[in-house]
């Protein structure tokens, strides 16, 4: 019974189930129904009890009888119905909620169609069709705009109409009568027709319960249109958040706001100064010939993490990973006095991090890492390049180079990090400058490979 009143209420070619799938692929989509979801319900919800407080004040204002008890007590019932969806809110299909809903629009129906039991002056059953009443579903139309999806506004629409329809069918086949009253107001209006079946208080009027619900239809599936509308943004938005999450894989979390935020790309080809690190394990190839392809790819992992956090806490950005190792920069997109300071300070926290990787695979008994770390300091060519469809942020020159032969020369060195003399240089922090040089070796003119002149480092274990 659940499964087919919620069939009826979502048709099987609604795009609902599409929704679902796509939020379970987006996290950030899912979180973010999730919150509009609760928000609206919760401000629905106070919205609701308003609405009710000012109306339980115009029916006094109206007809200040004892007789409004009967409405004020219902009033407070929506406002109990309404908690109770609150309570019931979730994402997704809800039976519960669903059954709220109906519970809604069954009870004012009944009000609106079933006379005052306390009042003291009887009337036709159909009289009560002369009160206007049906103007208060719009109340609940809004509300449900506010809370549900676009599918619930629509399918709103379509229930209500389906349900006041009954009632004025049941109001038609059971209800009170009073004859006589009919041939009292035909004989007044005898010479105007069309009056008397204007004003017969025995008649429902089907004509204006018809143009009632048709305008009310009409209304809800305007509303949910525009509530579909702002669903679309929502996902789009969502995808925006979960794009900026991609970015701050490969970017430091002020990059990532710097890069959201630009209305334009990064700018025209430039040379600029910054900092370069590459890090490698040392030994991968071997690691990778005499263990499983599960424990090589576990091993990526844990070096990848351990050392990807590194270099976003010291403000670097991740440019690539290549196979056991990755590059660095620190100082793009926008340079800054500390990049060569920040840029050695993650070579040594990698080497730290590293130790700590170890100690805890050596308690598994697994082999540990070494790790080779190489930093250089100078002139890179910085650009976008692409179309405007898809464009990369790329770091080209010489100094990127140098930072790849630095790191593999640890292995001639027999040590894990050699920082340039240039990177030494640019520390702006004399102070840190003589702390970092205190801690390591220098070398004068060591040969790079693959380059004539000889280059000054520092090395440490």
């Amino acid at each position: 019974m659940a499964r087919w009143l919620l069939w009826l209420w979502e048709p099987p070619w609604s795009s609902r189930l599409a929704e679902e799938r796509l939020a379970l692929r987006n996290p950030h989509l899912a979180r973010a129904l999730e919150l509009e979801k609760m928000e609206g319900q919760r401000i629905a919800t106070w919205a609701r009890a308003a609405a009710m407080a000012v109306i339980a004040l115009l029916l006094i204002y109206l007809n200040p009888r004892w007789e409004m008890i009967y409405y004020e007590a219902i009033l407070l019932l929506f406002v109990v119905i309404g908690i109770a969806q609150l309570r019931a809110a979730r994402v997704g299909q809800s039976f519960a909620e669903l059954a709220l809903i109906f519970a809604d629009i069954l009870l004012l129906t009944l009000t609106m169609t079933v006379p005052n039991p306390l009042a003291s002056d009887p009337w036709p059953t159909a009289f009560q069709f002369k009160f206007d009443g049906f103007q208060y579903f719009y109340i609940f139309l809004a509300s449900a705009m506010l809370a549900y999806s676009w599918r619930t506004v629509q399918g709103l629409g379509i229930w209500v109409a389906v349900i006041w329809l009954c009632g004025v069918g049941g109001v038609v086949l059971f209800g009170t009568t009073y004859p006589e009253l009919s041939d009292r107001v035909r004989e007044a209006v005898a010479d105007y027709p069309r009056i008397f079946d204007a004003i017969d208080p025995n008649s429902v009027n089907f004509t204006s319960r018809v143009q009632e619900i048709t305008i009310f239809i009409i209304v809800a599936g305007m509303l949910g249109m525009k509530s579909r509308r702002a669903s679309q943004l929502l996902m789009r938005q969502a995808d925006l958040a979960a794009e900026r999450a991609n970015l701050s894989r490969y970017f430091a979390p002020s990059m990532v706001e710097e890069l959201a935020h630009r209305h334009e790309p990064m700018g025209g080809v430039r040379s600029q100064e910054v900092a370069v690190l590459f890090a490698d394990i040392v030994g991968f190839t071997r690691y990778a010939e005499t263990h499983t392809p599960e424990d090589v790819i576990s091993l990526l992992r844990e070096f990848h993490a351990a050392l990807e956090e590194v270099v976003f806490s010291h403000g670097g950005t991740l440019d690539k990973y290549m196979g056991d190792g990755l590059m660095a920069s620190f100082g793009t997109p926008s340079p800054s006095p500390d990049d060569a300071a920040s840029a050695i300070l993650a070579a040594f926290a990698m080497q730290e991090s590293i130790a700590r990787l170890n100690a805890d695979r050596a308690g598994k008994g697994l082999q540990p890492i070494r790790l080779s770390v190489g930093v250089h300091y100078g002139p890179v060519i910085l650009g976008d390049i692409g179309n405007a469809r898809r464009m990369e942020f790329a770091m080209l020159g010489d100094t990127v180079n140098v930072a790849s032969r630095l790191e593999a020369a640890t292995r001639i060195l027999s040590c894990g990090t050699i920082i340039s003399q240039a990177a030494m240089e640019a520390v702006s922090d004399a102070t840190i400058r003589e702390r970092f040089r205190r801690d390591m070796r220098f070398h004068k003119g060591f040969e790079l490979k693959g380059r004539s002149e000889g280059c000054d480092i520092w090395t440490a274990p």
